[in-house]
């Protein structure tokens, strides 16, 4: 079949400095507990929004959607907002669970612990509120973080479960089937092309609960009422 072409590009002079713009407030950051520039990520997430037919917002929006919890905040979702829009702004801050205080590093872990639970429940727990496009970028976010996961436990063990600070990974597990289950119940609102990848995020969450189990035993919790 030969190759198809638009009458003018789909991705503009706005794409490319967003992505100058993420690399920028990205540059010294690695992904966890590895020497893969963070920069990769925001490429694969918006790679996968654009194959869920998302517009240039949309991937726009999934190359900046760490910048304001990443130390960005308020200042920055202002200069987003001026730069690449309201809408663009609106996918950014849906994306972020936090915007004004970064955790407190140097503070009790149990205290961290409890913050980071209580973000990804509100997190979570605004998926009815999340637009169709927000909630794309995030589908994108977590399955790309997700495949991560998995191939990284396939590959390291339970020793993986440290670069996130939790011990044996019991929190991001029930983040992670928490996240599955909200996209499964905000399926029929991102569209149909980007369906089936609620479908790849389950089947990446579940293997990553099977192969926890295989190493650890069965989780003593499934989701975050119990």
């Amino acid at each position: 079949m030969p190759e198809s072409y638009t009458d003018a590009p789909f991705l503009t002079g706005r794409f490319d400095d967003a992505l100058a713009y993420a690399a920028a407030h990205h540059a010294t950051q690695l992904r966890k507990g590895t020497p893969v520039p963070y920069v990769a990520h925001l490429l694969a997430v918006a790679s996968l929004v654009l194959e869920m037919h998302g517009d240039e917002d949309e991937a726009i929006g999934a190359l900046l959607h760490d910048v304001v919890e990443d130390g960005g905040g308020r200042e920055a979702l202002a200069e987003i907002e001026e730069r690449f829009g309201g809408p663009v702004a609106a996918i950014v801050l849906a994306n972020s669970d936090r915007v004004d205080v970064p955790d407190d590093e140097d503070g009790d872990p149990r205290d961290r612990g409890a913050a980071w639970y209580r973000r990804k429940v509100a997190y979570v727990r605004a998926f009815p509120e999340k637009s169709p496009a927000a909630l794309r970028v995030s589908l994108a976010d977590k399955l790309h973080n997700a495949r991560s996961i998995l191939l990284d436990y396939r590959t390291h063990g339970d020793d993986l479960w440290a670069r996130f600070k939790q011990g044996q990974g019991l929190a991001t597990r029930v983040y992670y089937r928490e996240i599955a289950l909200a996209f499964e119940r905000e399926e029929h609102r991102i569209g149909a092309a980007a369906r089936p990848y609620v479908g790849e995020l389950r089947r990446v969450v579940d293997a990553i609960t099977a192969l926890a189990e295989e190493h650890q035993g069965p989780d003593t919790r499934v989701g975050f009422d119990g």
